[in-house]
């Protein structure tokens, strides 16, 4: 019989449980660690070129986690990861929760104004940063010190053409401006640690394992404390719930590209740690936005098999002529995330690739996946699936009153996956938890008889950039400093390539400022995905009677 109160178990596949259970487990390390066991002479990452067996991974990681040990830090220490998609990633992100510590996971673009709030607020002691973004701490170091700053390259662990290619980057391309911070270089901290013991961490499921930073709903960058429990009990639901796809496969090895940034939750969990999880090949892509050498790297590789991405990629990659050449016949499952797939490049992904998306939906705050579409769909459903196992959903009025089925209100989460928190902001927690545990999304959602949830609006007035939240208050908050700003009021409008982009208008005090001035401004104050690509001039702004600007008006004009 169908339980009234969760739909959605009615449409689960046949074979996928209700729940999860974590409980053989300790730690979010012991799951990774028992692949190492088991897989050791496995590749499980390839980058630019180069494999890395779960054995190399093992002993790396293990180095690392026993070097970050001599430092003295405390336990739950945080430290901050500022790379892209490189091994390095990798094997710093492991080796800082065998080490006990928590990962602190930072965009690779920020600024330094970005980077002092995440490091400050974080705590962070420590830190693992790309050579090409060393000069943006640099900035700060005075003002944010830390006990050890780890530099690296993109080529440092692939031997010669690593060095070729930290020559290109470095001499031909110009992408490492000056810098000149004390610091140590990542072989040399592995070769330190190789010489130290590594003491397992007396780890429990309560412990911190990372702290996701996301401006949540209300646009103050917030860190969501990601228990070991959370991130663990999110990858065995994610195994859950793609094994129906997975089922008669007849690859001994699943092929995992990672395309997506791993300092993002959804290529954190769905590609870094639950490829490990399945004894996965990682294929790290540093650089999606350089179309060609992707597409390239796409048509060596057709024995993908799981395929993470974002509307804004599927998008850019069927309006590729070289893209329509690529073979994946070995393609399983491709899930669509972190900004809403749209119906025409879903269409258009499956006919290329004979592959549908399924589209899935998550935050931050929920480790992320909270609910998925099935891999066994025939075809694009316009819906974001189902709860995964353990995950109960609630859409719920402003009251936080159920709604009937067919009735938008806000979507409301329970699950193992939940965080426990806001780092170090107990208000904020309480803003968006009800007491019975149910995470608030700030999302509208509507859901149907059978279980399936559609996203129908945004509560808050937050902007999604090809998968980024950015938050007007922030960016409100700092272009009204410039000088020449009176006021100034920011939008999310459409945008074909991105789903959304900024827009903001201006109110001047001084009548000489130009759109120029206004770009290059933000140029140093915020990375590129947050800055307006739309700037308009105004003479007031619409307001309320207690002077709240009216940004739904200023959206609807």
């Amino acid at each position: 019989m169908t339980n009234p109160s969760k739909p959605w178990l009615q449409s689960y596949p046949e074979g996928v449980p209700d729940d999860v259970n974590i409980s053989a487990y300790s730690s979010l390390v012991e799951m990774f660690e028992e692949s190492f066991a088991r897989y050791p002479n496995r590749n499980a990452c390839e980058y630019m070129g180069k494999f890395f067996t779960y054995r190399e991974i093992d002993f790396y990681s293990k180095n690392f986690a026993a070097y970050l040990q001599t430092l003295g830090l405390e336990p739950g220490s945080r430290v901050a990861v500022m790379l892209p998609n490189i091994v390095q990633f990798q094997i710093a992100m492991l080796g800082i929760l065998r080490a006990g510590f928590v990962v602190v996971n930072v965009n690779p673009l920020y600024t330094s104004r970005e980077l002092e709030y995440q490091l400050k607020d974080s705590g962070a002691t420590a830190m693992i940063i790309l050579e090409n973004f060393a000069h943006v701490y640099q900035q700060i170091a005075g003002i944010v010190p830390l006990k050890k700053l780890i530099v690296t390259s993109l080529g440092e662990m692939i031997g010669f053409k690593g060095k070729v290619v930290d020559f290109v980057v470095r001499k031909v391309k110009k992408a490492v401006p000056a810098w000149d911070v004390p610091h140590d270089t990542f072989k040399g901290v592995l070769s330190k640690g190789s010489r130290s013991h590594l003491l397992k961490p007396n780890s429990s499921l309560d412990d911190i394992a990372f702290l996701q930073y996301t401006g949540g709903t209300t646009g103050v960058a917030k860190g969501a404390i990601l228990l070991h429990r959370n991130i663990l009990a999110n990858v065995f639901q994610t195994e859950l719930w793609l094994e129906p796809g997975l089922r008669n496969r007849s690859v001994d090895q699943l092929v995992f590209l990672c395309a997506l940034p791993m300092y993002h939750i959804f290529a954190l969990t769905a590609c870094a740690l639950f490829g490990m999880r399945k004894g996965g090949l990682l294929i790290f892509v540093p650089n999606p936005r350089d179309m060609d050498g992707f597409i390239k790297l796409l048509d060596t590789h057709p024995n993908i098999n799981i395929f993470p991405g974002v509307n804004t990629l599927f998008n850019a990659l069927v309006h590729r002529p070289a893209f329509l050449k690529v073979k994946l016949p070995n393609l399983l499952v491709t899930i669509g995330g972190g900004m809403a797939v749209q119906k025409v490049v879903a269409d258009e992904w499956q006919k290329i690739t004979g592959v549908p998306i399924a589209e899935g939906y998550g935050l931050s705050e929920t480790s992320p996946v909270a609910c998925v579409n099935t891999p066994l769909i025939s075809s694009f459903t316009g819906t974001i699936g189902l709860p995964v196992p353990g995950t109960e959903v609630l859409i719920l009025d402003d009251a936080g009153v159920e709604v009937p089925f067919g009735t938008p209100g806000e979507i409301a989460i329970r699950g193992p996956q939940v965080m426990a928190g806001y780092w170090n902001k107990p208000d904020d927690t309480k803003h968006v938890m009800t007491s019975d545990g149910f995470f608030k999304s700030g999302d509208i959602g509507v859901m149907n008889e059978q279980g399936y949830t559609k996203i129908v609006d945004r509560k808050k007035d937050m902007i999604v950039v090809s998968g980024f939240k950015v938050f007007p208050n922030e960016l409100e908050e700092v272009i009204s400093k410039m000088p020449g700003v009176l006021e100034c009021a920011a939008i999310g409008v459409p945008n074909d390539e991105s789903g959304e982009a900024v827009k903001i208008f201006i109110v001047k005090s001084n009548p000489n400022i130009t759109e120029e001035d206004v770009a290059e401004y933000c140029k140093k104050e915020f990375t590129n995905y947050k800055r307006p690509r739309f700037i308009e001039f105004r003479a007031d702004l619409p307001k309320t009677n207690v002077g709240k600007i009216l940004r739904r008006e200023l959206r609807n004009k």
